[in-house]
């Protein structure tokens, strides 16, 4: 069997290793997540130094090793040098990779993977500089597409409780639904009101029909043999909600599963109100992205720093 492999890969992760060497994950088309040592790589005058940044793509040969495999050659196809002259563009790349990290797989093809992440980057690439609105609105993009080809992705289209086609009403400014990670996305109020007053009714139902004693005077299955089991109605429990949902935000929902997001009307207004309503949609999808991947997205607060700065402030940070 060959010591070496060949693959083309995006670097998404470093650390330093060593007194001159670098630790990357790299997350590969054909064999998924990869860890590898790039020798040398912190010196200025080696070869893997400018290779072995953040995003940058490489066709690499690389040997195997008994713990970790090492880069032997890398030949750059790509970067996105312009991620990390903005701000906000560094933060939802940043953002992006550790999600990509969390639902990449080691040892296996992914190529839906690697393509798709290095779209959105590309995307961010290319967005005018200090426009804050277009990179969390970019980002919040991604972050759907990235949860789709993972199978996660909210459901924003049907009531996730009832199965009911949803249909925000844009006229009315009272209009609202659920947003829960637990249920898989929108939820009705209605549906979620009903499913509490049967759950209630359920609970009074069972305390009326079993007479429950003391814990301390119910023996144990196990220490009565002959004696039959005492059996409970099944409760479905009511999913708590991430946070409401009006009809303007659940109609940027709905259109996130778009190819393209220029459609998208609060996009080009520039107003406050259409801030506003990125900065929510990234939040909701960023605390279900957390709730599904049971890990925190640390770089999220690069993302809460950089919309926490004044304007001019992030005009300065990239100058």
């Amino acid at each position: 069997m060959s010591r070496t492999y060949k693959a083309t890969g995006i670097n998404l992760k470093s650390m330093a290793l060593g007194e001159s060497d670098r630790l990357l994950t790299i997350l590969t088309r054909e064999f998924g997540l990869v860890r590898a040592v790039a020798p040398g790589s912190r010196k200025h005058n080696s070869s893997l130094s400018g290779r072995s940044g953040l995003f940058v793509v490489n066709e690499l040969l690389i040997a195997k090793g008994r713990s970790l495999d090492k880069i032997t050659q890398a030949e750059t196809k790509e970067s996105y040098p312009g991620l990390s002259q903005d701000l906000g563009k560094l933060a939802a790349s940043q953002y992006l990779a550790e999600i990509a990290l969390y639902q990449a797989l080691s040892e296996q093809p992914q190529a839906e993977l690697f393509s798709l992440l290095r779209e959105h980057l590309s995307r961010l690439e290319q967005l005018p500089r200090n426009q804050p609105r277009w990179a969390i609105a970019y980002l919040s993009h991604a972050v759907f597409h990235l949860l789709a080809i993972a199978g996660i992705a909210p459901q924003v289209q049907r009531c996730c409780l009832s199965g009911s086609p949803l249909q925000p009403d844009l006229n009315d400014s009272q209009w609202q639904v659920g947003f829960s990670a637990a249920a898989g996305g929108i939820v009705s109020l209605d549906a979620l009101e009903r499913l509490e007053s049967q759950r209630r009714s359920l609970i009074a139902s069972e305390r009326s029909t079993y007479n429950y004693k003391p814990t301390s005077q119910v023996k144990r299955v196990a220490d009565q043999p002959g004696q039959s089991y005492q059996i409970s109605a099944h409760r479905q429990e009511t999913p708590a909600l991430i946070s409401r949902v009006d009809a303007a935000e659940l109609n940027i929902l709905q259109q996130l599963a778009q190819a393209e997001l220029n459609q998208l009307t609060p996009l080009a207004a520039d107003n406050s109100f259409a801030d506003s309503k990125w900065i929510f949609i990234e939040q909701i999808l960023r605390q279900y992205a957390q709730y599904h991947f049971g890990r925190p997205i640390r770089s999220a607060a690069l993302i809460d720093s950089y919309f926490a700065l004044p304007t001019s402030t992030n005009d300065d940070a990239t100058a």
